[in-house]
């Protein structure tokens, strides 16, 4: 079967991607301001590479679990909105997400066989890298915006429109399955989970890196210290994840979390590669930030952080090694 081929002549896709209706809140895009603060600036951060090791599977198999919170809807047809309108500048501002996609795919073997699937796969430039593997290549997103600058950008993967939660393949398609920094904006972890052992075949496997719970810490604290509302970023915790797999019926090989720390000159520059990257809120809609607000969260962030210092921004990514039985 062939992935790589326009979708009304492919075996492997399944039916046409339609948008969920969605029946969360409506949202807007990351931190923004109003008309007296609004800030138009494009401008990009210095990429941090510093990694620690946070945590991982015991010799008995078990993760320890983390702080239990609530899992709100996620919109998705919002998510796909936010993508598509940071499509055109993602490459340029995501330096951090492309650090930890880079570890992703040093997880995997040097040289792939058969059929792989990038989950979330933006502007395609990590499936272009399966496709360097060996791999016959298929990128699958949920914001059109993100895909058609894949499809500008490269020509040997096939890319589809379609959602994490419902992927719009037949069973048993692909021989690897690979996502990198995706699936955190996905509200079920279990719809997830049984999706990627459904389109696996059966010792197929999958590389995972997803942003979980204790990400953004530094903001949320900040924002607590400057009497902030905080704002609505759900992510599930990788006890979540694990738990998904396991009831799907994947294989956990490995699970490694890290924190990968990107540096950012001022708030603004920071604020803006929150927002620049798609990563907004997920829920209920916050108001936006005055520019009194911004200089409280600079003050805030400065004393917790080091004042005179670049302000860090810790991603909270687990690396996942599953493989279908």
């Amino acid at each position: 079967m062939m992935p790589a081929i326009p979708a009304e002549k492919s075996p492997v896709l399944a039916e046409p991607f339609k948008a969920p209706e969605s029946k969360a809140l409506s949202t807007t895009a990351g931190v923004h301001l109003n008309n007296e603060g609004a800030f138009v600036a494009d401008r990009t951060s210095d990429a941090g590479v510093a990694v620690q090791a946070e945590g991982s599977v015991n010799a008995k198999g078990t993760f320890k679990a983390e702080e239990a919170s609530t899992t709100p809807a996620i919109n998705e047809q919002n998510v796909a909105h936010r993508f598509s309108k940071a499509a055109v500048k993602y490459n340029s501002i995501a330096s951090i997400q492309r650090v930890i996609a880079e570890q992703a795919l040093a997880n995997l073997p040097k040289a792939l066989q058969g059929e792989a699937l990038d989950i979330g796969c933006g502007t395609g430039i990590h499936t272009q890298a399966l496709v360097k593997k060996g791999a016959t290549a298929t990128g699958v997103d949920i914001a059109k915006g993100m895909l058609a600058q894949a499809r500008k950008m490269y020509s040997d993967p096939i890319f589809v429109q379609g959602s994490a939660v419902d992927l719009p393949f037949v069973d048993s398609a692909f021989s690897t399955v690979f996502s990198s920094m995706a699936l955190q904006w996905v509200s079920d972890t279990h719809l997830v989970a049984n999706e990627i052992a459904r389109v696996l075949k059966r010792g197929g496997v999958a590389e995972l890196a997803i942003m979980v719970a204790g990400s953004f810490n530094e903001l949320r604290t900040a924002r607590k210290v400057a009497q902030l509302s905080q704002a609505d970023t759900f992510m599930p915790t990788t006890s979540h994840w694990l738990n998904g797999f396991k009831q799907s019926g994947l294989d956990l090989q490995r699970v490694i979390t890290k924190d990968y720390i990107d540096s950012h000159s001022d708030i603004m520059a920071l604020l803006h590669s929150v927002k620049g990257v798609g990563a907004g809120e997920t829920g209920q809609k916050q108001p936006p930030l005055t520019r009194r607000d911004i200089k409280k969260l600079a003050m805030a962030y400065s004393n917790i952080t080091g004042v005179g210092s670049k302000l860090p921004l810790t991603y909270r990514v687990s690396h996942f090694r599953l493989e279908k039985r």
